[in-house]
Formats: structure tokens, sequence, C-alpha cells
């Protein structure tokens, strides 16, 4: 019976045998589908890189092509946490605009990998995804080797790591998703810890909207700073357009330091500098547009520390009320009661907390010599610990209340 599902459209033994041949002709082998797939996620990225470094190349007046490529292929491995050192500075702040991209590429290629080969068991999900990472982790030793020369160093294995790594987990979600791992896995898990990850997902995703839409009117507020910072660079066309391409792959590290500032412990842009709602002291900052939201010097705006309690609570109630949609669609639903609501609001807070950490973690990093060798959040740790704090309160508290109001068993809806 399970073989007939497999194959629906067999009436019988000949055309079974027919569609089974047909199938194994297409598929590939596991190495195969991994060293194609991974190579056109890692072709696809240095290509983009090098296109706009070609592209400001092209409006500058100085360099040669090849130093425009050697510096796209730097651009690609600061994308996946393989700093690059020029001379006396060191870059290693990742664009997590351009990472993302990565990662998007990645999942997709993960998904073409087990789409080709067709492989269904474990072992071979996991060693196809191995070997997934393992190709496009080689590619970025390689662009590594090549990539350095005179004053420009990158560790090799710094780079093999970083790019082992993403391809590691983007490629293993796109091959579990297109096997149908990811679903049996999900029908697995406990259902308590299974409706506390996509409430995490929702808390997360949050704040990281408020977070947005605070930095999108700081920086309308501030509009002026940012033509005036245009003025004085004074690109061009050409300039500009890789201006623009810079400043939209850093947007999501902005948007992470305005999530750290609503945590509390807030964020610094170099050295010494201090960008908190407890107050701001960074000083000059470089010209470059995304900054021109930055508050002045001085006491912080009394609705951003409104803002700092107000947020994680927002979020844990998003979190609360996926718990309670989730768990009421549940078959034992009338024996959960609302203490088991509010735990599973404590756990997807507590989940909330540790990808808030990772992504925290992730957005800082050195930005050349000197002052600008500390950028990011230094206070990654009590940040996410603070967020999650709230959240569950947040969570436990919306989680509990909404399913006591669910009516009782016999007790007519009066929604209805």
């Amino acid at each position: 019976m399970t073989d007939m599902l497999s194959r629906p459209g067999a009436r019988d033994g000949e055309t079974s045998a027919a569609q089974t041949s047909e199938i194994a002709a297409q598929t590939k082998p596991l190495v195969v589908s991994a060293v194609i797939s991974a190579g056109a996620c890692l072709l696809t990225g240095l290509l983009t890189c090098a296109a706009v470094a070609v592209v400001g190349w092209l409006g500058a007046t100085f360099g040669g092509a090849s130093g425009a490529v050697r510096a796209g292929a730097s651009a690609w491995l600061i994308a996946h946490k393989a700093g690059v050192t020029i001379g006396t500075g060191r870059i290693s702040i990742a664009p997590l605009g351009l990472t993302l991209f990565f990662a998007w590429c990645l999942y997709r290629g993960g998904r073409s990998a087990a789409r080709s080969s067709a492989a269904d068991r474990t072992r071979d999900l996991i060693s196809l995804a191995g070997a997934f990472a393992l190709v496009y982790g080689l590619g970025g030793l390689v662009v590594a080797l090549l990539t350095a020369e005179g004053p420009l160093k990158v560790s090799p294995l710094a780079a093999f790591l970083g790019a082992f790594s993403l391809a590691l987990v983007a490629g293993l979600a796109g091959i579990a998703v297109e096997s149908g791992a990811a679903e049996d896995l999900a029908d697995a898990t406990p259902a308590g810890l299974r409706d506390a990850v996509p409430a995490a997902l929702a808390a997360v995703l949050t704040v990281i909207a408020i977070a947005s839409l605070l930095y999108g009117v700081l920086l309308a507020i501030h509009f002026s700073r940012i033509t005036g910072m245009l003025e004085l660079l004074n690109a061009g066309v050409i300039g500009s357009v890789v201006l623009f391409a810079i400043c939209l792959m850093l947007v999501p590290n902005m948007v992470l330091y305005v999530v750290a500032f609503l945590a509390g412990p807030g964020f610094q842009l170099g050295t010494g500098t201090t960008i908190a709602p407890t107050g701001v002291d960074v000083g000059n900052l470089p010209a470059l547009p995304l900054l021109a939201a930055v508050p002045a010097d001085g006491a912080t705006p009394s609705y951003l520390l409104v803002l700092t309690a107000v947020v994680p609570l927002v979020a844990g109630a998003v979190a609360g009320l996926v718990v309670v949609r989730r768990g009421l669609a549940e078959r034992d639903a009338d024996a959960l009661g609302w203490d088991a609501f509010a735990l599973r609001g404590a756990m997807a807070a507590l989940v909330a907390g540790v990808i808030v950490f990772a992504l925290l973690a992730l957005s800082g990093g050195s930005a050349g010599p000197g002052r600008m060798s500390a950028v990011g959040v230094p206070g990654a740790l009590p940040a996410a610990g603070v967020l999650a704090a709230g959240m569950a309160i947040g969570a436990a508290i919306t989680a509990a209340v909404v399913s006591a109001r669910r009516p009782a068993d016999g007790e007519p809806d009066s929604g209805r």
C-alpha cells in the first residue's frame, strides 16, 4: 500500500517500473548534487559582490579592475564573518543584509540538492548536508587564498569555518524542508515545544518590526542630516548607487542595534562610545547616511525610555496569543489549563531570547583601525536576557488570561 501511494500514477507493474526508471534517470548522486548546488551558490554570491565592486570602480578615478574584483571577494568573505585585515585595520563586521542574501541562496541550493538527489533516508540527508557545506566551505578557503595579497590578509581557516557554518545551517534547512524531514521532525516534537518555536519567531519578528519602524521614524526626523552627508560625500551617480548598496546591506545591522537600544544595554559605534537609553556619548561619526538616526550626545528622549519597557511586553503578548491559538487547535486542548499555556509562553520567550542573542552577537565586529575597531553590541547577552524576561512576562500573562477565558465544556460560546 505504501509502495503504491508513493507512485499514485501506477496502474500495473510495467507502468510502475517505467516511472521508477524515469525517476532514477533524473536523479544524481549525492556528491554530484552537493557540488553542483553549492558551486552555484558560491558563484552567485561572488558574482553579485564583484558586480557591485566593479560598478564602484567604474565611477572611481583610481585602482584597477583586478583590485575591484578583489574588493568584491573581500566583501563576500566579510559577509561570512571571515575578518579581512587591510594594513593596520581589520574589518570583521558582517553586512547582515548580504549575509541574509547568501543564506537564502544556500537554502534554495539545499532544496535543489535534495530534489536532484532524491535523498530520503536520514543517513543520506545528513551526508548530503555535510557534502554541501564542505564544498561551499572549501570554496571560501580558495577565495581567501586568492584574495590575500600584499597588505590585504585573510585567514583561510576563518573563511572555511564561516562559509561552512552558514552553508550547513541554511543548506540543512533547505534539505530538510524539501525532503519532508522537517515536517516529520515537527510531528515527533512534543506539542509544547512545537508551539513555542513559532511563537518565539513571532515575538522576535515583532521586536524587529518595532525597531525597524522606530529606526525609519528617526531617519525621517533627521532627514536634513542625510542630505548634508550626501552633499559632503559628493559621490556622483555611480558612487551614490554603490553607497545605496552598502547602506542596504547594513540596514539589518542598524535595526539590531536599535533592538539592543530598546533592550537597555544599547550599542557602540566605536571604542569608548555609548548609545543607550541612559544616555548617548558618541562624538563625531563617519558620514554614512545610515548613522543619521543616531541621537545627539546627552540624554535620550523620554518616549524612548517608555519603549524600552513596552516593546518586550508587546512582543511577549504576541507570543502568548500564538501559543494559545496553536494550543487550542490540539486534540487534547480541553486537558490543558491556563498554567500549561503560561508555561508554553515562557518557553517561547526563552527561545526568542536565544535567537535575539545570536543575532546581536553576529551584528558587531571591527569596522576599521583605531576608534572603529569596536562596533556593535558589547552586552549582547544582557540585552537578550532583558528582552527575554520582558517577553516571558507578557507571554505568560497573555497566554494564561486568554486561555482562562475560553468557554468551558458544555458552556455555550458567547462569541457566536
